[in-house]
């Protein structure tokens, strides 16, 4: 693959302006061409490129081209940066009235050194917001696409579509399906600007020489009208891949424009890696329906505000992931410590899942389109979550890593939408670990509240997820939950359900039904507030689990704990997989203190709702 870097334009507006200053502070760039001019950190703006594509892994040539009026400058660049002085194409124009034009440019270095290879085209005067992202991907995802690549970002706030070239792309394909060239106001809702950072296919290349021969004048020889005829009138498959970063061209801008550009990236670069990101995600209680999620059901879940896991991401040197000291032990007071710890909580902790976290992110946005700069990072966690108690602990830490890694990355919610990421969560835990699980917790957790979610077949293979509904909980009663000291793996009471309901058992497919009428019924009781038949529906949820699952599935500590609980009155069923159970009780009068009830192999806990916050929160 041959890198071809762009260099040949007259900047005569920021030239004259640095000039013409007469504050003394730009003098010493008076004649610099623009893309040796200082960008970010001090370094010259083509200083970063050289360095980004001077790689032989990936390049077998780099080439320049500029112009006669500006070639010394490069000549004397290259030779104090090891760029190969034979490889600077000349272009022979002096003035901007005479240049060739940017497509004419990159046919010229195409045609005078005869290449035959895919290309990659940059410009080397263009300020780029972050100075590591990682070209190496953006080459995968080129070659994984069958046409051309053009590398595009979100505007920010302020800049004007009407000054860049504007594209739209299809979410699912990455197909660029129309550009438009410095569109009129109204023209299109697209925010997405492309840069001159292209990859082109060895066999398009001729097609340069048909484009240019159609535009006489240079000051239509741009690759944003070369774009315009590739995509809209020639219909050649042209792909975007999208990098979570500015961009700025400083072409034809004054000197103001390119300080205020430069202080602005300067600024962003220096107050993103001074702050560490710090994210949490909640534990989640299935009120009804459940485990019919992984079942294409319906249920109904909440977030609760007293369990949390948090994750903490601070940009670092190497990438480092740190084992939490109690749930990722490695000393241990004594062999029997070792026995006691690995009986109660098992041999998996939390790295495991911020590691594979990491690992499906990394592969979601290379095949997304979405290019990553290479900055490293270290991960904590923590987590008052109780282990294998069915709580969704597992999926939290895994919620609030990827908010982490978003925000480290800039990766917006038009980027990975909420139910998409749902989806994400579950295919760590399930494609990464093996975990049996379903969509519920992931969803509750990703739109925190009280949810309602429909996880029919047909929405599900038409949209590749369910519909997801926020409901009120400001009325919400208040609920109580209480889970075992020393459970079992809670992912052991999926017994084999599916298998049976895959084989279309007609108990299992039934019962699966019912859950969603359920579901349905309490959705309206919700509404409703009508709490005297809300509890009559979680009973019946435990009551039709029971019968599917049976006693020896559900096993004795979750039975012991609805036995207690009804004795009090209360409505009850299990929140998730196992280990816990929650419950209504309508008579406030029964509904007393922890340590009048907790028995020794359980914890109780009493939540209402608090209005003001997206999720329960537990009183004691």
């Amino acid at each position: 693959m041959i890198c071809i870097l762009l260099v040949a334009g007259h900047g005569t507006v920021l030239e004259t302006e640095i000039k013409n200053d007469d504050t003394g502070l730009y003098g010493h760039l008076a004649a610099v061409p623009k893309a040796l001019l200082p960008g970010i950190g001090g370094k010259k703006i083509l200083d970063f490129w050289w360095e980004m594509v001077n790689m032989r892994q990936l390049f077998t040539e780099v080439y320049l081209v500029t112009n006669a009026d500006k070639y010394k400058h490069y000549e004397r660049w290259a030779t104090a940066n090891d760029f190969p002085v034979e490889n600077i194409v000349n272009d022979g124009s002096t003035t901007l009235e005479d240049q060739m034009g940017a497509v004419a440019d990159l046919e010229l270095v195409i045609r005078s050194q005869k290449l035959q290879d895919d290309i990659v085209v940059i410009a080397g005067d263009m300020m780029c917001a972050d100075q590591n992202f990682d070209i190496a991907q953006v080459i995968g995802f080129f070659k994984s696409k069958p046409g051309e690549l053009i590398i595009y970002y979100e505007l920010e706030e302020g800049e004007r579509s009407s000054s860049r070239g504007i594209v739209e792309v299809s979410p699912e394909s990455h197909r660029i399906t129309r550009f438009v060239e410095k569109p009129e106001e109204g023209l299109t809702a697209s925010r997405l600007a492309s840069v001159v950072f292209y990859c082109i296919q060895k066999n398009t290349l001729c097609c340069m020489s048909d484009f240019l021969s159609l535009q006489p004048k240079t000051t239509s020889r741009t690759f944003g009208h070369f774009w315009e005829w590739c995509i809209n009138e020639k219909h050649l498959d042209v792909f975007g891949m999208k990098l979570p970063t500015g961009f700025q061209l400083i072409g034809q801008v004054g000197l103001s424009d390119y300080t205020k550009w430069l202080a602005h990236y300067s600024s962003k670069k220096h107050g993103n890696s001074a702050k560490p990101i710090t994210c949490r995600s909640y534990a989640r209680v299935g009120l009804m329906g459940n485990p019919s999620d992984g079942f294409n059901g319906k249920t109904i879940a909440m977030t609760i505000s007293n369990f949390w896991a948090e994750v903490t991401l601070v940009e670092s040197q190497a990438l480092s992931l740190v084992p939490h000291p109690l749930n990722d032990p490695t000393e241990f007071g004594s062999l029997q410590d070792l026995f006691c710890i690995s009986r109660r909580e098992g041999y998996l902790g939390g790295l495991r899942l911020l590691q594979a976290t990491c690992k499906k992110f990394y592969q979601f946005c290379s095949k997304q389109g979405i290019a990553l700069t290479k900055q490293n990072f270290t991960l904590k966690y923590d987590t008052n979550i109780p282990r294998q108690v069915g709580l969704a602990g597992s999926s939290a830490i895994i919620s609030a890593t990827l908010k982490c890694l978003m925000k480290f990355y800039n990766i917006t919610d038009d980027d990975l939408p909420k139910p998409v990421r749902a989806n994400f969560i579950l295919s760590v835990e399930t494609d990464e670990l093996f975990i049996t699980a379903g969509l519920q917790d992931r969803v509750v957790q990703v739109y925190e509240g009280l949810v309602y979610m429909d996880f029919s077949k047909l929405l599900m293979d038409e949209q590749g997820h369910g519909n997801y509904v926020s409901m009120d909980m400001s009325s919400l009663p208040p609920f109580w939950l209480a889970y075992l000291s020393d459970p079992s793996d809670s992912g052991r009471i999926h017994s084999n359900i599916r298998q049976r309901w895959l084989n279309g058992e007609h108990e299992v497919v039934e019962a699966m039904k019912s859950f969603s009428e359920l579901t349905d019924q309490a959705k309206s009781a919700i509404q409703d507030r009508d709490w005297t038949r809300l509890a009559q529906l979680m009973n019946e949820n435990f009551e039709l689990r029971r019968s599917v699952y049976t006693d020896g599935c559900l096993g004795p500590g979750n039975l012991k704990m609805v036995d207690l609980a009804r004795q009090f009155g209360s409505a009850v069923k299990l929140p998730g997989s196992g280990g816990a159970v929650v419950g209504l009780i309508l008579d406030q009068d029964k509904l007393v203190s922890p340590p009048c009830i907790a028995v020794n192999f359980t914890h109780l806990f009493m939540y209402e709702d608090e209005g003001s916050k997206p999720h329960n929160s537990i009183e004691n």
